[in-house]
């Protein structure tokens, strides 16, 4: 099916109009969770990945399946698994047996969107096997170099590490997700739609390959060239970088944010700035921002742990701590 907005250059408007028309179509499926389909839009146009947690049944992989089916790109899963091999992810070298020499056998995550399904399901050696791709979007196999077309975009799914079986991701895979947004449980009223949609002869799941695509590669390109553009303040800078280095100095926070996260906050605070229509950033779009960025990034102490303190607690203290600029 063509896109809406498949020729032309986009304008500011024109793009803030087609980030809704996306979010509104996913919402067509996926009742309930506006709040969380906004976050990953503003990963996806900011060029990141995003980490999605959730108890079993929230949606987490259904939400993926409709983003992939809104934009015309390519789409790969994979399950996660124990016995999973990194091979199995990125792909690997076979030989041919006529020809005498080696071929590549290209794996899943040769795509634009892949869903790292239970990514926690499987042992930290296959976990990894993403690393590279996420940062360099390239993955090399025996020695050659592969380029991965853009957009690229990991979308992983994890239960909660309480949950039999899991493994926890590795520090440095975790830095490499810009978000980790947590799925929690719809309202009342949500949850009463979603029972009577999914107990009709066609399931509201069974719908999303009928969701219609509404962007393009060439307007997924265009709009994260326009977010990019986004005029962001000095003081912004300062507010952002103060915020991160803030939590490096917590009181009860081990290990705060890196880099990473200052230069995530700028990029998703601009995307937020373009989805309401406006060519330059506020606080309070870093303010939106900052949770899901600095939420897998801190390691908190073991009696901050014991007296039940949340992340999201120490998240909210550290951005009262921190004066926002006034316009």
């Amino acid at each position: 099916m063509s896109t809406e907005f498949a020729t032309g250059q986009l304008s500011l408007t024109d793009a803030a109009q087609a980030v809704k028309q996306v979010k509104d179509n996913i919402s067509r499926v996926l009742v309930g969770q506006d709040a969380i389909i906004e976050d990953v839009l503003t990963v996806l146009f900011a060029g990141g990945h995003v980490l999605l947690e959730g108890v079993p049944g929230l949606g987490k992989t259904l939400l993926v399946r409709a983003l992939a089916k809104s934009l015309s790109v390519s789409f790969s899963r994979v399950q996660f698994t124990p016995d999973l091999m990194p091979s199995d992810v990125v792909g690997h070298s076979m030989y041919d047996m006529k020809s005498g020499d080696f071929n590549i056998k290209k794996g899943p995550a040769f795509t634009n969107i892949l869903l790292a399904d239970e990514i926690n399901r499987a042992p930290a050696k296959t976990q990894s096997a993403l690393l590279e791709v996420m940062q360099e979007q390239q993955i090399t196999i025996d020695g050659e170099t592969l380029s991965i077309d853009s957009p690229f975009m990991v979308l992983a799914t994890q239960n909660p590490l309480d949950q039999e079986g899991t493994y926890p991701l590795p520090e440095a895979e975790l830095d490499r997700f810009m978000m980790k947004i947590e799925l929690g449980f719809p309202s009342l009223e949500a949850e009463v739609e979603l029972l009577k949609l999914n107990t009709k002869v066609v399931s509201n799941e069974s719908k999303v390959s009928q969701l219609p695509a509404v962007l393009s590669v060439s307007n997924i390109a265009q709009i994260k060239q326009l977010c990019a553009d986004i005029l962001v303040d000095e003081k912004i800078y300062n507010y952002a970088v103060e915020l991160v280095r803030s939590s490096r100095t917590w009181q009860g926070v081990l290990h705060g944010a890196g880099l990473r996260a200052s230069i995530n906050i700028i990029k998703a605070a601009k995307v937020m700035a373009l989805m309401n229509g406006r060519d330059f950033v506020t606080p309070d779009d870093v303010k939106l921002v900052v949770p899901n960025i600095l939420r897998h990034r801190l390691i908190l102490s073991a009696d901050l742990e014991l007296e039940g303190v949340s992340f999201n607690e120490v998240i909210s203290a550290i951005l009262a701590s921190v004066e926002a600029p006034r316009s």
